[in-house]
């Protein structure tokens, strides 16, 4: 069957950036031969001019690499590349594969000046790789991914762009070794009984579709297809569906992977990239994609993504092991996202397409690193150069707000000119990931650690995570024992966190309330970690510190990355002293980032300090180790030595020396195990350990509490993070006028001479509940 250009136009795809999506010839004899083009152009930039000097980088880039994997491909015994050795375990057979995609993509990219045309060489290498390494008749052995996922991607994708030197035997060959390890895109070969989710789902689907395309079989494609609405199995992981427990995406924005991890910047990008892919590559088709349920997925990059996306970036919070990974990092994971987001619309309607462009254009525009664009591939820099020359695209603004991601542990406060989050964890959620020698110092990233983001785009970006301190990292409360780094292991593994209490309330959705009952790895340190979200401030309150362990227990409030030569100015107290001990100050300012006051004061330890570290100091992976190179930088800490078993710290992202040290916005009412509150304007918030009275407000239980008037509007925000009640009673000293909205969980008990709400939190996983009244 044909494909349709009535449906071209309906799936948005005839209006794609790249014009080859649309001149796909409609009335093509041979479908799969029309969506093999299709997938090459997706690959290449298709139609694109390769005069036009903006792709000169790019095609030299290609070229550059491709010659190069040509001039050093030497096959022997044992390997296409002496680099690359053959063995059973190791995942250099797929890397090989990645190689020969390289010189494939670069041969069919007009513009590509090769020493050569590299189609023996090719086709021959493709043989070798065939007969010795990845072939229907060897067991899976080492990393599973490899040979699931990693090698029959590049495999036929390297088919499908080299599709004209193949013969049929040698097509056949190798399809037989893709049946053998991916037969089935809804289920694990090496352990069937796994059933594939989330983004490994998404990858294997796509997999299976180029597999139909190679070996023109329309089952194939059809099961591909299918399997993102997981057919087989009514729905049960199907990546359309709004999950409530395990991976893909949740309601509240969360997207989960590995069943317990905040995953949206890495496998959350690949199960973005893959729909993407597969849309363009299906739509019109024989097979394109028409579950009614799309839009769960295409709701999720204003849901999902762009929260956690500043000026381009992709906050590391939600990176998982991939933080160690030298050739990711927050911007590059960003540019992944803005491609796919490019991608998306090309191949979706209205209003889908125009909001996604706009987000990418204003994605593209604040990123003062200005690297998206001579790092994109021919096709992104294709869609991206349309999207900046578009005068009728707008560059979407970066909003303000305040996100809760109740399922994932995570939260995002959005202010203009700066950006907060927290990266906490629960007995939902773990602690981190590490494993296939990867993340070996991830130790406390899900302990309440702290990200500001500011003018400083590349705060996270420049060598932060080979050479921070890791065991001091920002907002999170530690003991002092040294921790050693993980060995390598064959798989990966998640490391349990043990707190119930963890989330907190959202306030319209513009300030918020968090809060992390601690636990540390061995449950020798316990802590009461509050944040409330404000306005123009953090206030960050601990309580009930305890540690057992014999070593001191510390509070990092700030551990900023300087770069390499930074001599950003620290004063304290008006005293300048980047290395000083302080009994009790009041107020910290650290010059290009902001100010800290301290309410009860404390005992602080300001350190400046040079440190050095190597990528391969933290992952050693077989497709993502680090090089050995040094690299030093220069980094500013303030940490609260704990004498006491609570601390207090105010955090004013932007605020000046004077601005800090006149700040009085903020009361304390309560920091004690029980309860942690403060006032500031006409906003309360408190977070409610266990029953308890602080700042005219009672619960009767575990709760996060955020009373605030405006407009004549009193509103109530409550949540039960513990998720170990059914009903929540609140009372708070102060009458209240008609009922506006109430949430359907939401009984008004009394108004008069006090508001009594009971909340029906049981079920609802953390989330927020709101009442608003007429003030009174």
């Amino acid at each position: 069957m044909p494909i349709s250009r009535r449906l071209l136009l309906q799936t948005g795809l005839a209006a794609g950036a790249l014009s080859t999506i649309a001149t796909t010839p409609a009335a093509a004899a041979d479908e799969f031969a029309a969506l093999r083009t299709r997938w090459s152009d997706l690959a290449t930039g298709g139609a694109i001019d390769p005069t036009d000097p903006a792709y000169a980088d790019a095609l030299g880039k290609l070229t550059r690499q491709a010659q190069g994997f040509l001039d050093t491909l030497t096959p022997d015994a044992d390997a296409l590349w002496p680099d690359l050795p053959l063995s059973p375990t190791s995942g250099n057979f797929s890397l090989s594969y990645n190689r020969l995609k390289s010189i494939a993509l670069a041969r069919a990219t007009p513009g590509t000046t090769l020493n050569q045309d590299p189609a023996a060489v090719l086709a021959s290498a493709l043989d070798f790789l065939n007969e010795r390494a990845y072939n229907e008749s060897l067991p899976e052995t080492g990393n599973w991914w490899f040979w699931e996922i990693g090698a029959p991607r590049a495999l036929l994708d390297t088919c499908v762009l080299a599709y004209d030197i193949l013969s049929d035997t040698q097509r056949a060959a190798y399809l037989r070794a893709v049946d053998r390890f991916v037969p089935d895109p809804n289920r694990r070969t090496n352990s069937p009984s796994v059933r594939e989710t989330g983004a490994n789902r998404v990858d294997k689907a796509l997999i299976v579709a180029l597999r139909g395309l190679v070996g023109s079989d329309a089952a194939k494609v059809a099961a591909a297809r299918d399997a993102l609405s997981d057919v087989a199995e009514a729905g049960k992981n199907s990546v359309f569906t709004y999950v409530t427990s395990g991976d893909g995406f949740y309601r509240d924005g969360s997207f989960v992977q590995h069943g317990n991890l905040a995953y949206v910047g890495t496998y959350g990008n690949v199960a973005l990239g893959g729909i993407a892919n597969l849309l363009a590559l299906l739509g019109g088709s024989t097979w394109e994609i028409t579950d009614p349920n799309r839009a769960v997925v295409l709701d999720a990059v204003a849901a999902s993504f762009a929260p956690f996306v500043v000026n381009g970036l992709m906050m590391d919070a939600v990176s998982g092991r991939a933080i160690s990974r030298e050739k990711a990092g927050d911007h590059r994971n960003g540019h992944a996202t803005t491609s796919t987001v490019l991608l998306l619309a090309s191949g979706v309607a209205a209003p889908y397409a125009a909001d996604y462009r706009a987000l990418a254009k204003g994605w593209l525009t604040r990123d003062r690193l200005n690297d998206y664009l001579p790092s994109a591939s021919i096709p992104d820099l294709a869609r991206a150069k349309a999207v900046l020359a578009d005068p009728a695209v707008p560059a979407a603004p970066a909003k303000p707000g305040h996100f809760q991601f109740h399922h994932q542990d995570r939260v995002v406060h959005r202010r203009p000119g700066w950006t907060f989050a927290i990266a906490m964890s629960s007995k939902r959620m773990a602690r981190y990931e590490w494993g296939n020698g990867e993340n070996l110092r991830g130790w406390y990233v899900g302990d309440g650690m702290t990200y500001l983001y500011n003018d400083d785009h590349s705060q996270f970006f420049d060598a932060f995570w080979p050479t921070v301190d890791a065991q001091r990292l920002p907002g999170t409360t530690v003991s002092a024992k040294p921790r050693q780094p993980h060995a390598g292991t064959a798989g990966t593994g998640t490391i349990a966190a043990y707190a119930e209490w963890v989330g907190g309330a959202s306030y319209r959705n513009t300030i918020g309330a968090v809060g992390m009952h601690l636990i540390n790895h061995d449950k020798s340190l316990q802590a009461k970690k509050s944040w409330f979200c404000l306005p123009d401030a953090i206030v960050a309150l601990g309580a009930g510190i305890s540690g057992t362990d014999g070593f001191p227990v510390e509070t990092v409030v700030e551990n900023r990355n300087l770069h390499a030569d930074g001599a950003a100015r620290l004063l304290v107290d008006g005293r300048t002293g980047a290395n000083t001990q302080y009994a009790d100050p009041r107020w910290a300012h650290l010059e290009g980032v902001g100010g800290y006051v301290f309410p009860n004061g404390g005992r602080l330890r300001a350190h400046r300090e040079d440190r050095t570290g190597s990528w391969s100091e933290i992952n050693v992976g077989n497709d993502t180790g680090g090089s050995t190179t040094p690299h030093t930088r220069r980094y500013q800490s303030l940490v609260l030595e704990h004498d006491r078993d609570a601390y207090a710290y105010i955090l004013l992202p932007g605020a000046t020396p004077a601005q800090t040290a006149r700040h009085c916005g903020v009361t304390i009412v309560a920091n004690i195990a029980a309860v942690q509150a403060i006032r500031s304007g006409q906003v309360t918030m408190a977070n409610f350990w266990t029953p308890a009275t602080a700042a005219g407000i009672t619960s009767d239980g575990p709760a996060s509490v955020v009373v605030g008037r405006e407009n004549r509007t009193l509103t109530v925000a409550v949540a039960d993070p513990s998720r170990t009640a059914t009903t929540v009673r609140i009372t708070i000293d102060r009458r209240a006028g008609a009922v506006l909205t109430a949430d359907p969980s939401v009984t008004v008990v009394e108004t008069g001479g006090r508001l009594v709400l009971e909340i029906a939190v049981g079920g609802s996983r953390g989330a927020t509940h709101t009442a608003s009244f007429r003030d009174r």
